[in-house]
């Protein structure tokens, strides 16, 4: 749909995706427990299944997320050591081999002991010092590359194609609403309780509504910047016909050819690229990771290292048919994509409808003023909800025609 994606998820996340986060944010830091309590600590255990959502969410994402991360790891290295795909039919076999056989499993188990680690250190030595790290790298490699992706023949005719073409039709295409939904949930990290557990930590003085306009901002700044790199090289080296069936086609069998053609420089750009996509992968994993790890320490008192450790386990063990098969990895997608909608329904009525006072409580703590507070109370109540129940409602009934298709 280009551009008409590209609106439908702008507004999504200004109107949807906004009071989400902020509903989210209130939701951890009043409750100060982990995302599996958190409702429970507000308002009693009729809401534990919300918190129960928060817990069973985050892991499904990871255990197909990991095989992905691995893919992505083989492709970094085979960038590195061995080169580029010459064309079109080495690069489909070339993504045979790393989506297929033992060295699936491998990549899946290395990128979530990796994850392991990092959550194991804890908070402040462990997730916030690889991301603050790891996060201006990644900007600054994305930068260099869509500027290099400017720079190449195809590049106008590539964001006239796809970034700024705008189809009306797309508007009402359930396919479009329902990619564009779970696109801005997942990206966000919305409805599976990552921001309800980041919260907990967080410091009373914080600006809540500030911190979340600030993070949907840079989170959407960054998916644009990666359009402007993808696109030019799609059409840079004529790969439209090839990236039609998926999006995973795009990743790991377009790019790659593409960047193949230019010699030397195309491997030096892949090298760059996938190592880009790689660190943003970890700084989701160890995100989904702790939510099920801060949940189990806060229920049963368990050690951080013991409940990582105990995660990390059964994740490897239910992603493995994820690895072995990519029609259950699509499943498992397509079943999350719903969870990440309901669960940001669910979570924007619980602050909204259930306990409004420890939103109020938290936005005073934010001194946002009164117009601000009355702006997120009456989107909560009155104007997300019924639109992200429409999403909902959209999405199920368009992923049944996929299935039944």
């Amino acid at each position: 749909g280009g551009a008409a994606f590209v609106l439908l998820y702008l507004l999504i996340v200004l109107i949807v995706c906004l009071p989400v986060f902020v509903a989210e944010m209130a939701l951890g830091r009043n409750a100060l427990k982990s995302a599996l309590l958190a409702p429970v600590e507000l308002a009693g255990t009729n809401w534990y299944p919300l918190g129960i959502l928060f817990f069973i969410a985050p892991i499904g994402i990871l255990s197909f997320y990991s095989v992905i991360m691995g893919w992505t790891a083989d492709t970094f290295f085979h960038s590195f050591f061995f080169g580029l795909p010459k064309d079109i039919s080495e690069a489909e076999n070339f993504f045979g081999s790393i989506s297929s056989g033992s060295s699936v499993l491998l990549g899946h188990l290395l990128s979530l002991l990796l994850t392991a680690m990092i959550v194991s250190s804890g908070i402040k030595k462990g997730i916030e010092k690889v991301t603050r790290y790891f996060m201006p790298i990644l900007f600054i490699i994305l930068l260099a590359l869509a500027i290099w992706a400017a720079s190449l023949s195809g590049a106008w005719e590539g964001y006239k194609t796809f970034l700024l073409k705008f189809d009306f039709a797309e508007l009402k295409n359930p396919q479009t609403i329902r990619n564009a939904f779970s696109q801005a949930f997942f990206s966000l990290s919305l409805g599976i309780g990552i921001m309800v557990a980041y919260a907990s930590y967080l410091n009373k003085k914080s600006n809540i509504p500030k911190l979340s306009f600030g993070v949907a901002s840079l989170d959407t700044l960054v998916g644009l910047m990666a359009g402007l790199i993808t696109f030019p090289i799609v059409l840079t080296f004529g790969l439209s016909d090839a990236i039609k069936a998926s999006t995973i086609s795009t990743l790991f069998i377009s790019i790659p050819t593409g960047l193949g053609a230019s010699g030397l420089a195309g491997r030096i750009v892949a090298i760059a690229f996938f190592g880009l996509v790689y660190i943003a992968a970890i700084t989701s994993s160890v995100s989904l990771l702790e939510v099920p790890v801060s949940s189990l320490m806060d229920k049963f008192g368990y050690q951080r290292s013991k409940s990582v450790w105990l995660i990390t386990i059964f994740v490897f063990l239910l992603g493995i048919p994820s690895a072995l098969n990519g029609r259950v990895l699509e499943t498992f997608i397509s079943v999350t994509d719903i969870l990440l909608i309901f669960g940001g329904f669910l979570v924007i009525f619980f602050m909204g409808w259930v306990v409004p006072r420890k939103l109020d409580s938290e936005l005073n703590a934010s001194k946002v003023g009164m117009k601000t507070t009355r702006y997120f109370k009456f989107m909560m109540r009155w104007i997300s909800p019924p639109i992200i129940a429409f999403g909902l409602v959209i999405s199920f009934f368009d992923l049944l025609k996929k299935w039944l298709n």
